[in-house]
C-alpha cells in the first residue's frame, strides 16, 4: 500500500453458504486505487460489483483478505469502527436516489452534515443544491421533485461533507438519456473539484469510459483492461455486449 493510495485490496476472498454448499463470489480481488482517482467497475449482474462495493465502503466482511480505505485497515475494525470510517471518510450514491421522503430537498442534503456536525450546514447546503443547479427546489419533497432532480439532491448530499471517497451504485441507472447525461456531468465536475476518489459500478459502458480507470468484475474475478480495450470500437461494442448478458 502506497501513501498516496485511497483503497488497496488485498486478495480479497467473499464466500457464502448455500443449500448446495459453499459459493464464493469474490476469487482473490486485487487493486489499488490513488487518491483522487475516478474508478469504474462493470460486469454482468451475478458478477460480484455490487459484493465488492459493499465490502470497499465496509458495509460487508470479506471471508478473507485486507481492505485498507484511506490508509485504515477495515479488516482490524469492529462495527462500531465501521460506521465511524463510513461516517467521516465516506459518501453514496445510489440507483434509487435514497432521499428521505418526509424532508425537503434542503432538509436531504443538510441531514449527513447535521450528523457529522458540520458547522454552517444550511449554507452549505443551500450552496451545494445552487451548484446543482436546484436552488429553486430547496423547499420541496423527493416526490415533487423528477428523478433527475432527485439524484442532483443525492449527488448534492454525497459531496456536502467532503468524502475521502464517493461510492456510486448505477447512479444513471433510473434516468432517461438526457438526465442520465447532466447527472453525470454535475457528478463528474463535482468530483474533479473536491478531489474526491470515486469508485463507480455501472452497466453504462459510456459513463465507465469517462472515468480514469475502468475494471472488469466476471465470475468473481476482477481485470484491467488495457488501453486498447478502451478506444477500440469492436472491443467497446463486445464490452457492451458482455454488459447486457
Amino acid at each position: 500500500m502506497s501513501d498516496n493510495s485511497a483503497i488497496t485490496v488485498n486478495n480479497l476472498i467473499k464466500s457464502v453458504a448455500t443449500q448446495e454448499g459453499e459459493l464464493t463470489i469474490l476469487n482473490g480481488i486485487n487493486m489499488d486505487v490513488k487518491l483522487g482517482e475516478s474508478v469504474a467497475i462493470l460486469g454482468p449482474s451475478g458478477s460480484g460489483k455490487s459484493t465488492l462495493l459493499g465490502l470497499l465502503a465496509a458495509l460487508d466482511s470479506p471471508t478473507s483478505g485486507e481492505i485498507f480505505l484511506d490508509g485504515e485497515a477495515l479488516h482490524g475494525l469492529d462495527e462500531e469502527g465501521k460506521a465511524r470510517l463510513r461516517k467521516e471518510k465516506v459518501s453514496f450514491i445510489f440507483q434509487s436516489f435514497m432521499l428521505v421522503d418526509t424532508l425537503n430537498a434542503l432538509e436531504n442534503v443538510m441531514l449527513p452534515a447535521e450528523l457529522s456536525g458540520v458547522e454552517c450546514a444550511r449554507e452549505k447546503a443551500e450552496a451545494m443544491l445552487d451548484r446543482v443547479g436546484l436552488s429553486h427546489r430547496l423547499t420541496h419533497f423527493p416526490n415533487q421533485l423528477s428523478g433527475g432532480e432527485q439524484q442532483r439532491v443525492a449527488i448534492a448530499r454525497a459531496f456536502i461533507c467532503e468524502p475521502k471517497v464517493l461510492f456510486a451504485d448505477e447512479p444513471t441507472g433510473n434516468l432517461d438519456g438526457a438526465n442520465s447525461d447532466k447527472v453525470a456531468d454535475m457528478l463528474f465536475e463535482l468530483n474533479r473539484d473536491s478531489d474526491t476518489t470515486l469508485i463507480l459500478v455501472t452497466h453504462d459502458l459510456q459513463l465507465a469510459n469517462r472515468c480514469e480507470r475502468q475494471f472488469i468484475m466476471q465470475a468473481g474475478l476482477l481485470t484491467e483492461p488495457d488501453d486498447t480495450l478502451q478506444s477500440d470500437p469492436h472491443e467497446s461494442g463486445k464490452l457492451a455486449s458482455m454488459e447486457a448478458s
